[in-house]
């Protein structure tokens, strides 16, 4: 069965919380910088005076040699000295409660519903591990370049037939989140994972 456009009457009717207005719009951005920031590893590193690997011995003597006074070699203004202020590891995470979570999820499937970019099968499932039916199977569901697939769960054929597919991303409707429906042309939703979306909408 071909994919159907999700409308916002049939959205309601399936209990999706929607969210009219520029209600949500920043918990949206919030959430996304958030995500965003916690996948940075903040590995950056560099050495202080103190911590470079020189002899702390001074490299001439204080006076009668013409030259400006220097107390050692690991000085940040000499090639091979320490970084002034420089990066060190940290954590880029940033917190986002609970209720903006979800207002933002719910802010980008109502906005992606009301530009018709969310689409509803029954189900889908490839019968073999094969790329090329894989492939054949989302074609016959929308034309669009990339497309996230939402269900309530996939089995290993379908898992295994998508791996080498980039443009097209799988996600259960449990673990599907904000910054994903922003992301892709068009979502394709299952009828199980339609029904695990409006859950998460209403907060259960």
């Amino acid at each position: 069965m071909s994919a159907k456009v999700l409308t916002k009457a049939a959205a309601k009717e399936a209990k999706i919380a929607l969210i009219d207005g520029g209600r949500g719009t920043q918990a949206v951005h919030d959430v996304v910088v958030a995500m965003r920031a916690a996948r940075r590893s903040g590995s950056a590193n560099t050495k202080s005076k103190a911590e470079v690997d020189l002899s702390g011995a001074k490299p001439w003597r204080q006076k009668g040699t013409g030259r400006a006074r220097a107390g050692y070699k690991s000085s940040p203004i000499w090639r091979g000295g320490g970084v002034v202020f420089g990066p060190k590891p940290r954590d880029y995470s940033k917190k986002v409660s609970k209720s903006t979570r979800r207002l933002a999820f719910q802010k980008a499937l109502s906005e992606r519903i009301n530009a018709g970019d969310v689409l509803t099968i029954d189900a889908f499932a490839v019968k073999e591990i094969k790329t090329k039916s894989f492939v054949q199977l989302v074609k016959k569901q929308t034309d669009a370049g990339k497309i996230l697939i939402v269900s309530d769960a996939f089995d290993e054929n379908t898992y295994k037939s998508a791996r080498n597919v980039k443009p097209v991303k799988l996600a259960t409707a449990s673990d599907v989140n904000t910054e994903q429906l922003l992301a892709f042309e068009k979502i394709l939703v299952t009828e199980k994972g339609l029904e695990k979306l409006a859950e998460r909408t209403n907060g259960k």
